[in-house]
């Protein structure tokens, strides 16, 4: 078995890749580029390939089939960037991977308190030896009540982490989530938007729940609501939160993930213009925060991430099925 692994970082993946790869008896090689339609050919004489988040599109994925590719898996929970139909027509085999939920539920929290608190404003005023009160005065998240759409495990942990301060909790999910029961007060999503003050999303992307949270959705929360995502742009009508901070409906959001950040994260692009006016709006804002999708970057998740690409492999070579293929 060979792998080629794209989006490589020498300085976090390497330890992990070289002691999974060696335990199963795998060669693995590096590209540090996103897989593309020109790079694929790097893939000639290689089982599977190791991707992160970006468009695996229909011409990519015949690409790299041509190459002799069989097996695909993304170091990502999300696997909604893939065109699964072209997926099945190539005959490909998709894994997707499971990491810490304690990464992105401290994570999510963090980014509740930095927005009660308006921390990022008071740090920078502070940077600038601003050390007066006058529009700095933060809410407490222990008298707040927070509602969590998606009770998943990192949903699930996010809901008992905060059980420790005290929050009235409510959670909503389309789907019955018994797993659930004890942590939250699982109602409808009307009531999480009418009584919140803070709403974390934290729910996979499809073509059902995109732009969840748009014009209507805003309109029907409670004024000054907080919004955090951790979870994926798309569940967020990025134009309309923009119009409802601006009203001041929503009093503030913090966001890991936007709309349309392929080729955004994981570069750097300093000293750049960037083409996007979705980020650059956001940013303006000084009750926004947006943060370059990192909630999962922990030491725990990236050995995580290796080791799903590498269980994935054993299982598809074995012809077994796989916990987080997907089909």
């Amino acid at each position: 078995m060979k792998i080629l692994v794209y989006s490589f970082r020498d300085f976090d993946e390497k330890d992990a890749f070289d002691q999974l790869c060696a335990q199963a008896g795998f060669e693995y090689v590096t590209c540090p580029d996103y897989p593309s339609v020109e790079n694929a050919v790097l893939a000639k004489g290689c089982d599977a390939v190791s991707i992160i988040v970006c468009d695996m599109n229909e011409a990519l994925l015949t690409a790299l089939a041509a190459q002799g590719v069989r097996y695909i898996c993304t170091r990502s929970i999300g696997t909604e960037h893939f065109d699964m139909e072209a997926v099945r027509r190539l005959g490909l085999r998709v894994a997707g991977a499971a990491y810490s939920p304690d990464s992105v539920a401290n994570y999510a929290i963090m980014l509740m308190l930095m927005a009660c608190r308006r921390f990022p404003y008071v740090l920078e005023r502070a940077r600038l030896q601003d050390f007066s009160l006058r529009g700095k005065r933060g809410r407490e998240l222990s008298s707040m009540t927070v509602g969590v759409i998606g009770l998943g495990r990192i949903g699930r942990t996010v809901l008992a982490h905060l059980s420790g301060f005290g929050c009235r909790l409510l959670g909503y999910d389309p789907m019955p989530a018994p797993a659930a029961q004890g942590l939250c007060e699982q109602v409808d999503l009307e009531t999480i938007y009418r009584e919140c003050d803070v709403i974390s999303l934290h729910c996979p992307a499809t073509k059902d729940n995109h732009h969840m949270i748009g014009g209507e959705a805003l309109s029907a929360m409670k004024p000054g609501v907080i919004l955090v995502n951790t979870a994926r742009g798309g569940l967020i009508d990025t134009m309309a939160l923009i119009d409802a901070l601006e009203s001041g409906r929503v009093g503030a959001a913090a966001l890991d993930v936007i709309e349309n950040e392929y080729g955004l994260y994981y570069i750097n692009h300093t000293g750049e213009a960037m083409n996007n006016r979705e980020l650059a709006l956001l940013s303006s804002f000084p009750n926004v925060i947006v943060a370059p999708h990192t909630a999962f970057y922990t030491d725990v998740s990236i050995r995580d991430m290796a080791r799903c690409t590498v269980e994935a492999c054993q299982a598809f070579e074995r012809g077994e099925t796989y916990t987080f293929e997907v089909k």
